[in-house]
Parts: structure tokens; C-alpha cells; sequence
């Protein structure tokens, strides 16, 4: 795939999450984050090996650096995630 079809790609996928999140009612939101930190760890995998990819790169660094900005949105968001999760669960222990 040539780089605009790339770019068109993510940023569709940008708009199509952002309207995703933000459809959530507030009352799902933490069970739907507790849920999201395994496919959070996959996308940290994935964006890991798209930033070591060599061959997709070649002479530019587009690549390196869109994957190591998902890698870091990705772990932002599994440490986000295990946050809440644990906030969550505090609530329902006996003090």
C-alpha cells in the first residue's frame, strides 16, 4: 500500500474510535477499559514489530515513528486501564 492509502486508513481508524468512546455511557466505561487491556497488549506487539520493520521503512523513518507513537498510546492506555480497574475494584472492598 502506497503511504496516503496508509494515512487515510489511520486516520479514518482515529475517527471511527473517537466516535466509539465517546458513544460509551459512563457506567460501561470501566468494565469496557478492564476488558480492552488484552487487546491493548496485542496492539503493543503489533506496533512494535511495525516500528522494527526495516523493509517497510526504507530511506524514511515515517514508519519508526508512527510505531513508536502507538507503542506509547498503546501503553498509555494499558496502564490507564489497570488504574482504573484497580480504583475500581478498592471500591468494593470491606474498609
Amino acid at each position: 500500500m502506497d503511504l496516503i492509502s496508509i494515512l487515510t486508513l489511520f486516520v479514518l481508524a482515529i475517527f471511527v474510535g473517537f466516535e466509539i468512546i465517546t458513544k460509551v455511557p459512563p457506567t460501561l466505561h470501566t468494565p469496557l477499559m478492564s476488558g480492552s487491556n488484552a487487546i491493548s497488549g496485542i496492539t503493543i506487539v503489533g506496533a512494535i514489530l511495525a516500528a522494527g520493520a526495516e523493509g517497510l521503512a526504507g530511506e524514511s523513518s515515517l514508519f519508526l515513528w508512527l510505531g513508536l507513537a502507538a507503542v506509547i498510546f498503546a501503553t498509555v492506555n494499558v496502564v490507564g486501564g489497570f488504574m482504573v480497574t484497580h480504583r475500581m475494584l478498592a471500591m468494593f472492598q470491606k474498609k
